[in-house]
């Protein structure tokens, strides 16, 4: 409400006008000997009205000048303070970009510098120096009756001992055997079939690292049933493949043969 009343004063509207228009209308007439004393009377509070009001509005706009004063103050101060602010910042980036300009510089140095290699090629060089005495010792103490021979085969020797037991204990290691449970539908051609001839069959089929299961009768429809078989085979001797190939080999009972599930044991 505060806020529309000092938008009201700064706009300078005239709310009395009217009363004004009256009070001029009043003095001319008087002015021209045609007005009465009781019009003199409200003519005469009408101006004095109309100076409290003109009063009233310079004290409003001196009010609304000061204020107007003191925001722009403000505004002024804060503008200062960014500036500052904005300056600073500049200072960093540019302090930034300088450190970043000198590690630029200085990997590009270390990068065109060549690598320590002379280190490596001096202490071969002592190496060799060192071992040259050695061989001449080794030259003035020759051992004429082959002891040198006798040490290469004693250690010869100990070296295949040593890789035989080696071998010996992987071999008593127990290896771990990868194994699969496989649950096989094996479908027959019609509801004559002989499930239990059929289940002999697949039975029969016999190889290493296979063992078959339990089984059961699932009914399909129609009055055929398929025989449900379980068995846990070695991975890496019997297959889902194999089984089946096997299995349709019987051509007279099986129809065709499914993989049900397969789990890793």
């Amino acid at each position: 409400m505060s806020a529309a009343v000092d938008y009201l004063a700064q706009e300078k509207i005239w709310f009395d006008k009217l009363r004004y228009d009256e009070a001029e209308r009043h003095f001319y007439e008087r002015m021209n000997g045609t007005s009465h004393p009781a019009q003199e009377l409200g003519a005469n509070s009408i101006l004095q009205d109309i100076a409290r009001a003109r009063e009233n509005i310079q004290k409003s706009l001196a009010g609304s000048a000061a204020n107007g004063t003191g925001d722009q103050g403000e505004l002024v101060t804060q503008i200062k303070i960014l500036e500052l602010e904005n300056h600073s910042l500049r200072q960093v980036v540019e302090d930034l970009r300088s450190a970043l300009s000198k590690l630029e510089c200085r990997v590009s140095v270390l990068e065109k510098s060549p690598s320590p290699a002379p280190c490596t090629n001096a202490t071969s060089v002592q190496l060799k120096t060192t071992s040259a005495p050695v061989e001449e010792e080794d030259d003035d103490d020759m051992d004429l009756f082959g002891s040198d021979d006798e040490e290469d085969a004693e250690a010869e020797r100990i070296k295949e001992q040593r890789l035989k037991e080696y071998a010996e204990k992987k071999a008593k290691k127990p290896t771990l055997i990868a194994k699969s449970s496989i649950l096989l539908d094996v479908k027959p051609w019609d509801d004559e079939t002989d499930m239990a001839k059929l289940e002999e069959c697949v039975r029969s089929v016999v190889a290493d690292g296979l063992l078959w299961g339990q089984s059961k009768l699932v009914p399909v429809g129609y009055g055929i049933r398929k025989l449900q078989i379980q068995c846990v085979v070695e991975d890496n001797k019997v297959g889902a493949d194999l089984l089946e190939e096997e299995i349709t080999k019987f051509e007279d009972y099986v129809q065709s043969v499914d993989v049900a599930a397969f789990n890793k044991i």
